[in-house]
This record gives structure tokens, C-alpha cells and sequence, in this order.
């Protein structure tokens, strides 16, 4: 059965607000509640960046069932990759064996404050591999003496390691990076626009690698970012702190000032384009119905723009997660 989770964006709700989205988020039906981790938003004037794990900390005393997760976390910088294990072995603990380690090759907003250089590529995807094994080793339990390229460890053990395994899920958008996240990773997180475009040149390389690597059952989180809005107008006040993510270079951005100076700078219709508007719970159903019936993901998080989140955590609750499991059975 599909799993449906709930994105809780730090970059546009402060975090004990998003605390409170996550309790809702339970208690409406969603199987799964996601954080995303930026050290920087992608705008300075309507945004927040909350520390993602102090506040999957807090959500896991305040729910029960739900599955946490980080969408996504990078362990190449400013985290060192043992940090990230240590972390995701606290939480897990904390939470009961419900996380889920979402990781992704990052962007200099979260680096290059902290005064790292944000490199090309090759270097992070190679930071990447490293990275996932220290993860891996000191999440069994091994006392760690690692020399690689870019990382070092000595005698690194965890003393609260996690009580059984946390599944890494690895973000990619194209299939270099599928293929990776097949031959390193548990699992898959990408973002669907058209469906068989995705199939075609994410998903088949990353379950191609994944067989190589004898995964038969790879795990795949299927995302999507809709805006539900009744207008134009209404859709870009919704959008207001995530504008910046449309801007030119927002890789290479430090500052959320120069994105939002880019961002508004550019067409409006052009940053709405690249989003799904939907006015109602029909629209909803619609736009997740190919995630559902199409990809075949383990998890289909549904990631929501709205100028009031609560009553659109309600909505879908009520009106479009059982028709998106009636599709899923």
C-alpha cells in the first residue's frame, strides 16, 4: 500500500508552527511527516529556517504513529557525516523506530554561510559515497577508522546507536544521480512533474542500478509541490517564501536576498508555471493521482503552497487522502 506523507517546510513556517502541522498532520490520516533542513531560506523577507532536527525531536514526543523523515538532509558540509548518524539514531530512538533519513548533495544556501565552498558535482557526489558508508558503518555499530578523500574518522562509534535500521533515501532528479542512489542508497526520493518522463530517466536507472547491487526491493518517495489557490494572486502570496527556489543560480546563492531579488525579477507567470495549481480537494486528487496509479512509490509525499496550511491539512485529510488510497487498493 502507498504511504502518503506531509512535507513540512522550514523555510516557510517558523518551527514550532510547524510542530503543530505535524500533530494535525497525524491526527488528519497522513502516514508519513517530512522536514526539510536549509540553513538559509530562498527568500528574506517572508521565510524561516528552523533547525530540522531539534524539531523532529519535539514531533516525535508529540505523536504516536507517524513516520519522520528528513527531505532532505546533506551530509557533505556543514554536517559531518557522523553527526548525521548520530542524529538519525537519536531520533529513531526517540521516536520508536519511525524515521526515515532522506539525504541530498545540497546547495550553498546551507554551506557557504558557514564558510564552506559549494563544489561542482563530481566532488559531491564523491563526498556523497563516502559519506553514506560512515553513515551506514556507525549505524551497525562498528568502531569507525575511516581515511577517505574527504572525510576522516577515529575510533567513531555511536553509544546510542539506532535500535534497528534507518532507511536512507537518496534525492535525485536525473538518472547520474538515480543510478547512484540505486548503488548506494536504500532508497530513491524525486520530485514527479510528468510522470513518464520520471519513469523513464529516473526511475528505471535507479531500480537498474539497485538490481545490480542485488536491492530487489528498492524504495522510492515520489514528490510533488502543487499550490492550492483560488488565483494568480492568491497562488503567489502562497508561494511567497518559496519563490526564491525558481531564481537563477539557486545552487550557487548564498544569500536569500539575491534570490529574492532574482526571483522577483522574473515573470510571475514563469515562476507559477513551473508549480501545479489546483483550487480545490478534486484538483488535489488529480494532481497525485498519477504519483499513485503511475510510479509505484512506496510513499507519496504531497507537498502543498497554501495561505493556511491547518485548513489545508484538514481538507486533504477529509477530502483527498481516502480517494488516493481508494485509487492506490
Amino acid at each position: 500500500m502507498v504511504k502518503f506523507a506531509w512535507l513540512c517546510s522550514h523555510e516557510s513556517y517558523q518551527p514550532e508552527d510547524l510542530v503543530e502541522q505535524a500533530v494535525l498532520a497525524e491526527q488528519a490520516g497522513f502516514d508519513t511527516v517530512l522536514g526539510s533542513d536549509h540553513f538559509h531560506p530562498w527568500v528574506d523577507d517572508t521565510s524561516a529556517a528552523g533547525f530540522v532536527w531539534s524539531w523532529l525531536g519535539t514531533v516525535a514526543a508529540r505523536t504516536e504513529r507517524v513516520e519522520l523523515g528528513t527531505s532532505v538532509t546533506c551530509p557533505l558540509f556543514h554536517y559531518h557525516p557522523g553527526l548525521v548518524a548520530q542524529a538519525s539514531a537519536t531520533v529513531q530512538r526517540l521516536s520508536g523506530g519511525r524515521l526515515l533519513l532522506g539525504v541530498g548533495s545540497g546547495e550553498a544556501i546551507n554551506e557557504t554561510p558557514l564558510g564552506w565552498e559549494f563544489p561542482g558535482y563530481g566532488e559531491r557526489m564523491g563526498r556523497m559515497r563516502e559519506a553514506l558508508e560512515i553513515i551506514r558503518r556507525l549505524h551497525d555499530g562498528e568502531k569507525l577508522d575511516f581515511a577517505g578523500e574527504y572525510y576522516t574518522t577515529t575510533t567513531a562509534k555511536l553509544y546510542s546507536p539506532p535500535t534497528s535500521k534507518v532507511p536512507t533515501l537518496l534525492a535525485a532528479g536525473g538518472p547520474k544521480s538515480a543510478a547512484f542512489a540505486g548503488a548506494h542508497a536504500d532508497g530513491l526520493i524525486t520530485s514527479v512533474k510528468n510522470p513518464q518522463d520520471t519513469i523513464a530517466k529516473v526511475i528505471e536507472p535507479f531500480r537498474a542500478a539497485a538490481a545490480e547491487r542485488g536491492n530487489d526491493n528498492p524504495r522510492i518517495l515520489a514528490t510533488r509541490w502543487t499550490v492550492l489557490a483560488g488565483d494568480e494572486e492568491e497562488a503567489w502570496r502562497a508561494l511567497g517564501p518559496m519563490r526564491g527556489l525558481r531564481a537563477p543560480g539557486r545552487l550557487e546563492a548564498a544569500d536569500p536576498a539575491v534570490l529574492r531579488e532574482r526571483a522577483d525579477a522574473m515573470d510571475r507567470a514563469e515562476v507559477l508555471g513551473s508549480y501545479t495549481l489546483v483550487p480545490d480537494a478534486d484538483a488535489l486528487v488529480e494532481a497525485y493521482r498519477p504519483l499513485v496509479e503511475q510510479i509505484d512509490a512506496e510513499w507519496v509525499s504531497i507537498q502543498v503552497a497554501s495561505n493556511d496550511p491547518v485548513a489545508t491539512i484538514k481538507l486533504i485529510g477529509e477530502n483527498v487522502l481516502p480517494r488516493l488510497r481508494e485509487l492506490a487498493s
